[in-house]
């Protein structure tokens, strides 16, 4: 397998070093039980660092590696996600929010990879304020939070919908949008949150700060946002042939918000993310049948 994406300084983390306990019989207790059907065979995950696709991809890893295969989660840089699939340097993902956050770049990559659907459905994003700020609306806003909106990673799909919001609506003449990163707009929400200061972030759901924090969504009658999204799966052409059990899985693979954000904030309050997804796991035997149902018979 090529590799382009390593020259470019990201990391790529085996998940034979993350999942320490993955097949430690003593630690499953009366978990899930997969059947091993493969034999070291290589799968490579890309994700990009959210929160939410932390939690997907973690879980379903391990089930892939419960299965036998040895599989290494790469974290990337949004748009070098879709390319590592497209060119093949990553063999899957479970991380592309449609069909507005993601879409230009699925315009730019759809002739090359494959979609296997959804894995996640009733994903929202907008702007996030705490539920103690008077205001409902983003056609309400005046000067709260300084006129900044508090952003995340640069070219990420909630930050553009954002830049053009400022565009969208009269009221935002003046305002900005300031980027930064997924753990960084968190950090700046919680120490507002805390203050009972007035911030507002680009948010989406899943996402565990919901049960953290009291929160909501302002209201945005311009459609700048969109409606619910989807979270969906792409895999790179020809991995049906070469891992058709892991491709089944992958294409098997659904789950509700529930499930997500019970992994993400378990995570969230100390957990590494291998071992929420263990536990997660070992909790949902029936859901983990329906994904690797068929395979290995």
């Amino acid at each position: 397998m090529n590799t382009t994406w390593k020259k470019l300084g990201l990391t790529a983390v085996s998940a034979s070093a993350l999942f320490l306990a993955a097949c430690d019989d003593d630690t499953a207790g009366d978990g899930a039980e997969i059947d091993t059907v493969v034999d070291g065979d290589e799968i490579t995950l890309a994700y990009v660092s959210w929160d939410s696709e932390i939690a997907s991809t973690n879980v379903l890893g391990l089930v892939l590696e419960d299965m036998g295969y040895d599989v290494t989660l790469t974290a990337l840089d949004n748009a070098i996600m879709w390319e590592a699939i497209a060119s093949g340097d990553a063999d899957a993902m479970v991380s592309a929010w449609l069909p507005q956050t993601h879409a230009p770049q699925l315009e730019q990559h759809e002739d090359n990879i494959v979609h296997l659907g959804t894995n996640l459905e009733g994903a929202v994003v907008g702007f996030v304020v705490p539920e103690y700020m008077d205001v409902d609306s983003i056609a309400d806003l005046t000067d709260e939070a300084g006129m900044t909106i508090t952003g995340i990673e640069p070219g990420a799909g909630v930050v553009a919908a954002a830049e053009d919001s400022l565009e969208a609506y009269e009221n935002l003449e003046g305002w900005n949008v300031q980027t930064s990163s997924s753990g960084a707009m968190v950090t700046e929400l919680r120490q507002a949150y805390q203050a009972e200061e007035e911030i507002i972030v680009t948010g989406w759901s899943p996402h565990w700060k919901f049960s953290s924090f009291d929160l909501k969504y302002l209201e945005d009658p311009e459609g700048v946002f969109g409606d619910a999204e989807t979270i969906e799966t792409f895999a790179r052409e020809g991995l049906e042939e070469d891992a058709p059990e892991a491709f089944q899985v992958l294409d098997n693979f659904f789950w509700e918000t529930e499930d997500m954000e019970e992994v993400m904030l378990e995570i969230e309050e100390g957990a590494e993310p291998e071992d929420a997804a263990r536990n997660w796991i070992d909790n949902n035997p029936e859901l983990i049948e329906e994904w690797t149902a068929g395979i290995g018979e």
